[in-house]
């Protein structure tokens, strides 16, 4: 019966997907999901002590995961500090993912009205849901990377069709979370089974579903 529904909800998720492009959210988080600063102790200069967590708990499996979720994409959506880490390190860079971030647009979202040098790279206008709208109508597969003041956009206007989360076997206590004040009641849809790497790092992949979430009286259920 639950693998019934399962696949009841994937089938709604795929037919509201139908004639329009995806937008793929794609975030590493720990396991009290705060998602700021996985890669480099210098990524973020607001004081947050453990930059470069993600590192030491890197594996063969997790990588190739993160691999194969970036298949097909053909734009970036970034938020504006995204970008700038983005754009200081890979121009010029040639592995898969280099010539992958070199080749696709890049839309930026930011509330100033920043230079943006690396090839390819467009500013979103004031009217940021509408504008991600528009990026979606012009692409088939739109992945966001970390960009949690962005994500938290997204979340709120439900404006995401996707939601890749590797969670890693670690607590920090502080920093920006994945939910950090832009979520909503929503339902999301498990696309696949959790897939766990050898250090302990689970990838959960949601769809968006249908509706808000239902409540009810678990002192009526036979268990």
């Amino acid at each position: 019966m639950a693998s019934q529904g399962l696949r009841r909800g994937i089938a709604v998720v795929r037919l509201e997907w139908w004639g329009m492009g995806l937008i793929h959210i794609e975030l590493f988080a720990t396991l009290d999901l705060v998602g700021q600063s996985p890669g480099a102790p210098d990524e973020d200069p607001e004081g947050f002590p453990f930059g470069g967590w993600q590192a030491p708990l890197l594996d063969e499996v997790s990588g190739e995961q993160v691999v194969g979720a970036y298949e097909g994409t053909d734009a970036l959506l970034l938020g504006r500090r995204t970008y700038d880490i983005f754009a200081a390190y890979w121009p010029g860079k040639d592995d898969p993912f280099g010539t992958l971030f070199n080749r696709v647009p890049k839309y930026v979202a930011s509330r100033g009205e920043p230079e943006l040098s690396w090839a390819g790279s467009t500013l979103l206008g004031p009217d940021l849901v509408a504008a991600v709208r528009e990026v979606r109508e012009r692409h088939e597969h739109v992945k966001v990377v970390g960009s949690l003041n962005l994500v938290q956009t997204l979340l709120k206007e439900k404006l995401f069709d996707r939601l890749d989360l590797w969670v890693h076997p670690i607590v920090l206590g502080v920093g920006k979370k994945v939910f950090d004040g832009g979520a909503v009641p929503t339902n999301l849809v498990l696309l696949e089974p959790p897939a766990v790497g050898g250090k302990g790092t689970v990838l959960l992949r949601y769809g968006l579903g249908v509706g808000s979430p239902e409540v009810g009286d678990m002192r009526s259920l036979e268990l």
